[in-house]
């Protein structure tokens, strides 16, 4: 049996969606402690899940892999479709697993093209490699144009910076109980409405953010220019998306990031991904008062919803055998 154990990720936003620029996409993001996914497989003569939304993604590492079959078992999910890569984290643990149950390795950033991964961002496969922040170089846009190339005939993007998250820093999540965040054709459907009429300009903006404020406060441990440097990337972001999810956030979104912006010990807020799940950049001090402020934000503005305080992933996904 071979068991893969890794946390979720925050995704802050792209670099670009404009095909005026040379390199489309570009994804940000952090890898997250928890929540976790763990996922155990072992060798079987078929396909087995103990959990049907797990059962298409195992169907397809079978395939993929061309080994029999394999028993399955979910022991944690990740929450899906609420901003914290739940699928990403699906397929390249159940391909990783049942491959180690076969005694074999595969890489995720190998294997992610043909099990549908890495085709926009690489934030998902980086952070399940090596956890920690990440950038990517995104996709030549010559290459992707508003329409992505057929599956599997693309590479997972080049990470151009990764860094280990300070020990002290922990990221506020809020995940309200409201309609969950694209995924699948509708957010195909959606990107490709925003590349196709994206502002070049705001790629412009978001290149001095990334270069002058982002990637130094990462670098050095600056945990307010970090916090407000993703707050801004997260707005920038959402004036592509406008149009798409109903305003800069997707609603109910948008009165939380102003609610936790309020936070004190709160550095910067944002959405990740389609949401509805936001975050809030915090310190281990103030983490406490955070969450229970959190709590009373949600109850205030009349929303049922889970508020976590996590740390940031020191590492990649696990792979245990026995």
């Amino acid at each position: 049996m071979a068991r893969v154990t890794v946390g979720g990720r925050i995704h802050f936003g792209f670099q670009n969606l404009s095909l005026a620029h040379d390199r489309l996409y570009g994804g940000v993001g952090v890898g997250l402690s928890e929540p976790r996914l763990v996922l155990s497989a072992e060798r079987a003569s078929d396909v087995r899940c103990d959990w049907s939304g797990g059962t298409p993604y195992v169907e397809r590492a079978v395939e993929i892999l061309d080994v029999p079959g394999a028993d399955v078992t979910v022991e944690q999910r990740l929450p899906r479709h609420v901003g914290l890569g739940s699928g990403t984290r699906l397929a390249l643990a159940s391909v990783v697993a049942i491959a180690r149950a076969y005694d074999e390795d595969v890489a995720a950033r190998s294997i992610a093209p043909d099990i549908g991964r890495g085709g926009r961002s690489g934030v998902g496969v980086a952070t399940f490699e090596a956890g920690g922040f990440v950038a990517d170089a995104g996709h030549p846009t010559e290459l992707f144009t508003s329409e992505p190339p057929a599956e599997g005939e693309w590479t997972v993007p080049p990470v151009i910076a990764r860094h280990d998250v300070p020990d002290a820093w922990r990221f506020l999540l809020v995940t309200p109980e409201t309609e969950r965040g694209l995924s699948g054709e509708p957010e195909d459907a959606g990107i490709r409405s925003v590349v196709e009429r994206a502002d070049p300009g705001i790629a412009d903006d978001i290149a001095l953010v990334v270069t002058r404020q982002l990637l130094p406060a990462i670098a050095t441990g600056d945990h307010e220019t970090f916090g407000s440097a993703v707050a801004r990337l997260s707005r920038l972001n959402g004036a592509w998306y406008a149009d798409e999810q109903g305003g800069v956030y997707r609603p109910p979104a948008g009165r939380l990031v102003d609610a936790l912006d309020s936070i004190p010990g709160v550095s910067g807020a944002g959405q990740s991904s389609w949401g509805p799940t936001v975050y809030g950049i915090t310190h281990a001090e103030t983490a406490g008062a955070a969450e229970r402020t959190a709590r009373d934000a949600l109850d205030d503005l009349g929303l049922d919803g889970r508020v976590r305080v996590v740390e940031a992933a020191t590492s990649g996904a696990t792979v245990d055998s026995t």
